[in-house]
């Protein structure tokens, strides 16, 4: 090639680079494609749905995404097409990696302007604070924390009105309405606005004894007026509001694990605190384990768990993983990662040899359908276990409840898990235009079709029905173990 020709088309892909602007229906055009290549889920749902259904989803798709010119709604439009296959273990949204605008990857100067004309309440802190010191009976009004906002409560005609009083300074500002709350048919229902400032409407809001306020997902903890506390009540918000592990001793009989999660990052906090108390754990006839709203993470930060609940081998049934060469290169990413072992760059560069050898193949790397594992001793105490479950646990979480009621100590209690399990190990890949980043799934469980986890959960040996309390959930466990 003459030189100057190489000059010209090395600036023309230059430019290329760095100003295409990928439309919503070209992102869609390859979300389509690299989803039905690689992912290892998508041929097990189009043999369960059919071709022709699956047509027409695609069809309904094509046609949505021609006039939509926003970023964000491309992201939750193609986010719906992926519903198509499963809940979990897939996702597509805006790519923050690649969003460099302003600190900490924001505009902040935009998003004020953005909002700045939103409804207001306007209040006298000196005034309110006054008014709040007068209240004697514990409502809705008063000073409330969710962090990182301090919001107060004022009742205003037929509805409560929730203001800002500290807040980001970004996304909300000071005298800013964050929800409003109204009274209907005997119960509460809200309004509230998230951070982008769109409304979420929630059906069932409820005081919580005294100084808890509960909306759907949004917990808030009265600041003023003080009331007296509820142990029950103080101690489900402390467990359910924690970033991280906590052990607590309930009685002589039990103490309680909570989990919040099974993150990597976690293993080593999860390791700790057993270990910190294991001859309590050891000793203590009942042990809860609360897992409620863990959403999964590492199989390796449950590993301490399973020797305290063991009593005989625990059977894994494996995955197989869906070879091609944008899949493959994950394993590349193991051993060029300064974080892995020599001996796991090694098991990864054995597990890309095999993977390379069967493109378009699944593959069984370890070569074993089920594996067993043992421990040489099976502990007297915790004589019973109890796991505390909901809708909020999936993926690794419902990997380690398969392994944990195994054991012939351990109960669960609670509700239905959530069931996004079966296809798994996820992969993060940018869409050419890097404006986006999809997530998809590499492995394929080899429980198919016999024992199928996703879509239908893991069930509780004791349902805890809704006459049940939230925050009573963990006295009833304790009675239950200490009755058996």
């Amino acid at each position: 090639m003459k030189k100057g020709i190489l000059i010209i088309l090395t600036i023309f892909l230059t430019h290329l680079t760095n100003a295409q602007d990928c439309s919503c229906a070209d992102n869609y055009v390859w979300l389509k494609e690299t989803f039905e290549k690689n992912d290892a889920g998508f041929q097990y749902v189009i043999d369960q749905k059919g071709e022709q259904e699956y047509q027409k989803h695609c069809d309904n798709y094509a046609d949505k995404v021609k006039t939509i010119t926003d970023k964000q709604e491309c992201a939750e439009t193609l986010l719906n097409w992926l519903r198509f296959f499963r809940n979990g273990h897939l996702w597509i949204g805006l790519n923050n990696d690649n969003n460099s605008t302003g600190q900490g990857g924001i505009d902040t100067v935009k998003i004020r302007e953005q909002f700045k004309t939103w409804e207001t309440y306007s209040f006298n802190e000196k005034e309110f604070n006054s008014y709040v010191s007068k209240i004697t009976e514990p409502g809705l009004e008063g000073i409330w924390t969710s962090s990182p906002y301090t919001i107060g409560i004022r009742k205003m005609k037929d509805e409560y009105i929730g203001f800002v009083i500290e807040a980001d300074g970004v996304y909300w500002s000071k005298s800013q309405v964050k929800f409003k709350i109204r009274e209907e048919s005997d119960k509460f229902t809200a309004t509230y606005y998230i951070q982008d400032h769109s409304a979420k409407e929630f059906s069932d809001v409820e005081l919580l004894g005294n100084n808890y306020l509960q909306m759907d997902f949004v917990t808030l903890k009265r600041i003023k007026p003080t009331f007296s506390a509820d142990n029950h009540i103080d101690m489900y918000f402390k467990f359910m509001t924690t970033d991280v592990p906590l052990f607590e001793k309930l009685s002589d009989s039990t103490a309680i694990l909570r989990i919040p999660s099974f993150s990597h990052s976690e293993k080593k906090l999860i390791d700790s605190i057993i270990d910190a108390n294991w001859q309590t754990i050891t000793s203590t006839e009942n042990l809860i384990i609360d897992l409620r709203y863990n959403g999964g993470g590492s199989d390796e930060s449950f590993e301490k768990i399973l020797p305290i609940t063991y009593t005989n081998p625990i059977r894994t049934v494996g995955v197989e993983l869906l070879s091609t060469p944008l899949n493959n290169q994950r394993m590349i990413d193991f051993m060029n990662d300064p974080d892995w072992s020599e001996e796991d760059k090694q098991w990864a560069k054995n597990a890309l040899s095999k993977l390379n050898q069967h493109i378009g193949e699944f593959v069984n790397i370890d070569s074993t359908t089920v594996t067993i594992e043992t421990y040489d001793t099976i502990y007297p105490y915790p004589k019973n276990v109890g796991i505390i479950i909901n809708e909020g646990n999936g993926s690794t979480t419902e990997q380690f409840l398969l392994a944990a009621k195994q054991s012939k100590k351990v109960k669960l209690f609670g509700t239905t898990t959530v069931g996004v399990l079966d296809i798994s190990n996820m992969y993060f890949i940018d869409s050419p235009c890097k404006d986006l980043k999809l997530g998809y799934s590499l492995s394929r469980s080899m429980r198919i079709p016999d024992m199928t986890i996703d879509n239908k959960g893991i069930q509780p040996d004791y349902y805890i029905d809704k006459s049940i309390l939230k925050y009573d959930w963990i006295d009833f466990v304790n009675r239950t173990l200490n009755e058996e």
